[in-house]
């Protein structure tokens, strides 16, 4: 069993408080009293409980992050961009994971309130509804926002995103373009395909293929690819747009492996997110760049905001999409 705070107490030869002070308010005790507390610390390898502390405190230093894939590169740097901000303000982040499934956010918004987070940062994995709250938990929204404002968000005009990435398929000359992405309930492949039908409206005789895949994964969009390749030369696009890099990258081994499609002559690739990843492909891949780290580092920045003036009015930062061209659009 692990030594307790009464034990150091009674091995050092001082009260329970002068440990308690030693170990939170050291500059009231004498320098020979902290010494050998810590010294008896050391010895009895106690280690003090701060998640007990905090619950009777009522407030905790840790900060939760739910995001859809941790797996995913994007959303690993937004991770780093949070735990670095709030590593400044001396403050920890708790990671969930949700997938696309309403009920596990829901789980981890839970498990957070129980343990006094001071607040969540949430990539909803639906469309946030107006007035989203959760049992009082301070929230701000990455990757999204609140339909009436009512919540603090941080996001990219995923919108803008996709006319970006499609009207540049468009002006390299493709027509038969698919849109690779899903599952389309997730509010960002909604937009970035709103964003592809937009640029697709201004040219006469384009077509759009949309193909839904369950998971937005290297896997997922090999199999896109292998399809491709199996079809014959004028029943397949000769552009893909996909809702993130991990589904370019798959399409783009699926769619080597026969090695009866050249990339990009026969097929123009471009994904989205611009992972460190995307630019050691075989065929470089072009990509739509998010700012992650700085969507991270600054969701911290609303929710510190928010904590100091729960009145205030929730601040909505967006940032701009940025299109990267790289080999496998032609660039």
């Amino acid at each position: 069993m692990s030594a307790s705070i009464k034990d150091v107490a009674a091995a050092a030869g001082v009260s329970v408080g002068t440990v308690s002070n030693v170990l939170n308010r050291p500059d009231r005790v004498s320098p020979a009293i902290v010494e050998r507390v810590h010294a008896t610390i050391d010895e009895l390898g106690f280690v003090r409980n701060d998640a007990a502390r905090q619950l009777r405190a009522g407030q905790s230093r840790s900060v939760g992050l739910i995001v859809l894939d941790s797996a995913n590169p994007f959303f690993a740097e937004v991770a780093r961009g949070a735990e670095e901000r709030a590593d400044a303000e001396g403050l920890s982040v708790l990671l969930g994971n949700s997938g696309p499934d309403g009920a596990r956010e829901n789980a981890y918004l839970d498990l957070f309130r129980e343990q006094r987070v001071r607040g969540v940062l949430l990539t909803p994995s639906v469309p946030a509804a107006p007035g989203i709250t959760h049992a009082g938990i301070p929230l701000v929204l990455m990757d999204g926002e609140s339909a009436d404002g009512s919540v603090p968000s941080v996001a990219v005009d995923d919108v803008e995103g996709g006319y970006l990435a499609t009207r540049h398929l468009l002006e390299r000359g493709r027509r038969r373009i698919a849109f690779v992405g899903g599952p389309l309930a997730v509010r960002q492949v909604i937009d970035r395909l709103a964003g592809a039908r937009r640029a697709l409206a201004d040219v006469p005789g384009a077509h759009l293929e949309i193909v839904e895949k369950p998971e937005l994964t290297v896997l997922a969009g090999r199999q896109v690819g292998e399809e491709f390749a199996a079809r014959k030369r004028e029943d397949r696009p000769d552009a893909v747009f996909c809702a993130n890099d991990l589904l370019a990258v798959g399409v783009l081994q699926g769619a080597a492996i026969l090695g009866s499609i050249r990339v990009p002559d026969d097929l123009a690739i471009i994904g989205y997110d611009d992972i460190a990843f995307a630019q050691s492909t075989v065929v470089p891949l072009s990509s739509v760049r998010q700012p992650a780290r700085e969507i991270g580092a600054t969701a911290i920045e609303l929710l510190l905001e928010s904590l100091a003036d729960p009145a205030a009015t929730p601040r909505r930062a967006r940032f701009r999409p940025e299109l990267v061209v790289r080999a496998s659009t032609g660039g």
